[in-house]
């Protein structure tokens, strides 16, 4: 019994890959029919298909970077909601040190400069 099942199980995927191996060869074929017959028609009409593919090659960049710019814009924007709500998006606290590290800067300058500007006044500019 189990014999004979083997045997049934070899004849089914012998039969299953002869089919797949014509089916494959019939493919192969018919692609070459169809590049043999499509060459001169597209040697012919390649002065008109190269540039329209150039064309829509351009399009599609230019929609896929209209459209990826368009996501970054509402990421940025929700990410600007949560901030001023204050839920605490990503990388606020990178913002906050950012702030607090160029208040201290401009504090500094402005500290400088008025001393600078006292020293002048002292010697009598």
């Amino acid at each position: 019994m189990a014999k004979v099942r083997q045997a049934a199980r070899f004849v089914t995927a012998g039969a299953m890959g002869v089919g797949l191996l014509v089916l494959s060869g019939l493919t192969l074929t018919g692609t070459v029919i169809g590049l043999v017959v499509a060459t001169p028609l597209l040697v012919i009409f390649s002065p008109i298909l190269v540039p329209a593919a150039a064309a829509a090659a351009l399009v599609a960049a230019g929609l896929l970077l209209s459209g990826g710019f368009g996501v970054a814009a509402v990421s940025a924007l929700v990410w600007i909601y949560n901030y001023v709500t204050g839920k605490h998006p990503p990388g606020a606290d990178r913002l906050d040190a950012a702030r607090a590290a160029l208040a201290r800067k401009a504090r500094d300058y402005g500290h400088y400069v008025q001393t600078k500007t006292q020293e002048a006044a002292a010697t009598g500019a």
